[in-house]
C-alpha cells in the first residue's frame, strides 16, 4: 500500500462513510457492463469494496461480487448492507490490492471504485492480471469534485484551509494512468461522466467528515462546520445544495 497506515484510515468512519459517499451513475456503471461485457452471473472482484457503495450496484444488476476489502470496520458495513439490497449477490474477503487471496483466473473483471489511489499500482496491477479470466477487464473509477462548480469550490476551500486535503487527495484520477500503461493489460481508455450528489445541511457535515483528512481536533473541527454551514446558507435552494462531481472510469482488457 501506499502508507502503512492506508489500511486503517477509514477505521471508526464505516457508518458515516455509508450514509454519505455519493454513489456512481447508471450511464458511467451501464458503460462498465458494456465495455466488459458483463452480464447477469459474471463475477466481478471489487477491490477496495468499503461499505459496498459500489458492490452493491453491480449486485443489484446481478453480478456475482467478491469484496475484497482489509479494513475489518468497512468489511462488516459491506456485509450490513448487502444483505438488505442484493442478498446472495456478495461475498466479503479480508485481503488487499496486492494479495486478494483470489484464485487465479477467477473473476470477468476487476473493479475498484474510489480505491486505487491507496495502493502500490504495479503490484495491484500484477495481481489484477493473475485472478482475471483471459479477455477480463480491470475498471477503475472516481467521484472528483468539480470545483468549477461555486458551491463545491467552496467546499474545497474550507478543507484547504483547515486540512492537509490537497496532500492527502490531489487528483485522484489521474492515479488511474498506470492501467493505461501496464504490462499486462490493452485497449486502455478513459472516460468521463458527470455526477451530482443532493445534500440538506446534516448530510453535508456528514459527507465532510466521512473524509480520512477530516480534522479530529475539536477546535478545528468546528471551525470546518462553521465555514461548511456558511457555503450552505450562500448556496442552498430549497433547503438542500449540490456537489457536482467528475466521473473518470478507467478501463483495460487483460493481456
Amino acid at each position: 500500500m501506499m502508507e502503512l497506515d492506508s489500511t486503517k484510515r477509514f477505521s471508526g468512519l464505516a457508518d458515516i462513510y455509508a450514509k454519505s459517499r455519493p454513489t456512481y451513475p447508471d450511464d458511467a456503471i451501464q458503460y462498465i457492463l458494456d465495455t466488459c461485457q458483463l452480464r447477469t452471473g459474471s463475477e466481478m472482484a471489487d477491490v477496495g469494496c468499503g461499505t459496498g457503495i459500489s458492490s452493491q450496484l453491480f449486485a443489484q444488476r446481478g453480478l456475482q461480487v467478491t469484496g475484497v476489502e482489509p479494513n475489518h470496520d468497512m468489511r462488516q458495513k459491506a456485509a450490513e448492507l448487502i444483505d438488505l439490497v442484493s442478498p446472495g449477490k456478495l461475498r466479503l474477503v479480508d485481503g488487499t490490492a496486492e494479495n486478494t487471496t483470489l484464485k487465479d483466473s477467477s473473476v470477468d473483471a476487476v473493479l475498484c471504485a474510489q480505491a486505487f489511489h491507496w495502493f502500490a499500482a504495479d503490484l495491484a496491477l500484477k495481481e489484477f492480471h493473475r485472478i482475471l479470466k483471459p479477455e477480463g477487464w480491470t475498471v477503475l473509477i472516481w467521484n472528483e469534485r468539480d470545483e468549477s462548480d461555486h458551491f463545491t469550490r467552496a467546499y474545497g476551500d474550507a478543507f484547504r484551509k483547515l486540512t492537509e486535503i490537497d496532500k492527502v487527495e490531489a487528483k485522484h484520477g489521474a492515479s488511474g494512468m498506470p492501467l493505461l500503461t501496464s504490462e499486462y493489460f490493452c485497449k486502455g481508455e478513459l472516460t468521463q461522466f458527470e455526477n451530482e450528489q443532493i445534500l440538506d445541511r446534516e448530510s453535508l457535515i456528514l459527507r465532510a467528515f466521512s473524509a480520512s483528512y477530516a480534522p479530529k481536533e475539536t477546535g478545528i473541527a468546528n471551525r470546518l462546520k462553521e465555514m461548511l454551514n456558511t457555503a450552505f446558507e450562500r448556496f442552498q435552494k430549497g433547503g438542500e445544495v449540490s456537489l457536482k462531481y467528475s466521473v473518470a472510469v478507467y478501463s483495460a482488457c487483460r493481456k
